[in-house]
């Protein structure tokens, strides 16, 4: 099972669109996962629309047209792997633990928020995964996104792509 992970894509305050790798990336996914800051509802219609199957989360620049229509924590299974999708996470400092224990069903979250891409696993292995942001690098080099494989309910070829 084929995934695109994105969050941050702040449309159209900070791009007018989706770069076109990332539709691709749509076109190729199996899941899509957008861990919020949609701003516009016609991006949650387009990908609903053109993902196979779309899981998110609304994010703190998400106003009520998006809140009414998406969960703060969205949670999911996928091919025997437990997910949670949430925005925020708070400060890097301290992550890992405060995820453990808010999280202590999931194997997987993807967050947002920050637009800094993060890739670690916690002590009991909670795969703690932000794809930053495709369309608002802030201080970052790059604007990213992430793919990954799901295989019998291990979570594999986790990729960060820069645009």
């Amino acid at each position: 099972m084929r995934l695109l992970l994105i969050s941050d894509t702040h449309l159209p305050a900070r791009a007018k669109k989706l770069p076109a790798a990332v539709w691709d990336a749509v076109d190729q996914a199996d899941v899509v996962i957008h861990a919020g800051d949609w701003v516009s509802v016609d991006l949650l219609d387009e990908l609903e629309s053109r993902a196979q199957r779309l899981i998110g989360c609304w994010g703190n620049n998400d106003g009520p047209a998006l809140r009414d229509r998406l969960p703060e924590v969205a949670r999911v299974e996928l091919d025997g792997l437990s997910i949670a999708v949430v925005h925020e996470t708070g400060a890097a400092k301290g992550r890992e633990e405060r995820c453990e224990r808010a999280y202590p069903d999931v194997e997987l979250l993807v967050f947002g928020h920050s637009h800094i891409p993060w890739d670690t696993t916690t002590p009991r292995g909670l795969r703690l995964l932000n794809p930053g942001s495709p369309t608002d690098r802030r201080s970052q080099p790059f604007c990213t996104y992430q793919t990954a494989v799901i295989e019998s309910g291990q979570l594999k070829d986790v990729a960060l792509h820069n645009l």
